[in-house]
Parts: C-alpha cells; sequence; structure tokens
C-alpha cells in the first residue's frame, strides 16, 4: 500500500468525521470506517513526531557553539 502523506490523511479522516457525523454511514461500514480513521490518526501523530523530533534536532545545531577553526 503507498504511502500517503499528512495532508491527504486528514482529509480523509475528515471526510470520515463528516459521514459519520451525518450518519451517513451505513452500520455495516461503520467498523470499518472506524478503524480506518484510527489508522489515519495514528499515521497523522506519527509524522506530527517525527516532524517534531526534526525541528528540535535542527534548532539544537542552530544553538550549538561553532565548531572551531581549523589552526
Amino acid at each position: 500500500m503507498t504511502e500517503i502523506g499528512y495532508r491527504q490523511a486528514m482529509e480523509e479522516l475528515e471526510a470520515i468525521l463528516a459521514e459519520i457525523e451525518a450518519e451517513e454511514v451505513d452500520v455495516d461500514l461503520l467498523a470499518t470506517k472506524v478503524r480506518r480513521a484510527a489508522e489515519l490518526i495514528r499515521l497523522c501523530r506519527q509524522r506530527i513526531d517525527d516532524t517534531q523530533l526534526q525541528v528540535d534536532q535542527i534548532v539544537a545545531g542552530l544553538e550549538a557553539p561553532p565548531p572551531p577553526e581549523p589552526a
């Protein structure tokens, strides 16, 4: 399965939520929709965590003293 991006995951999650809130989901498909929503939430959380780690590393690199110049 192709990995989807954060934006795509959020759009799909919002669509599922809208269907559920509007009571448009067939009861036979409800568990499938909720399962997919849970997968999308996990994916989004992982993307946020990964991005936070990258940002923290970049900022830490900016705060570190510059390496000494060769003599």
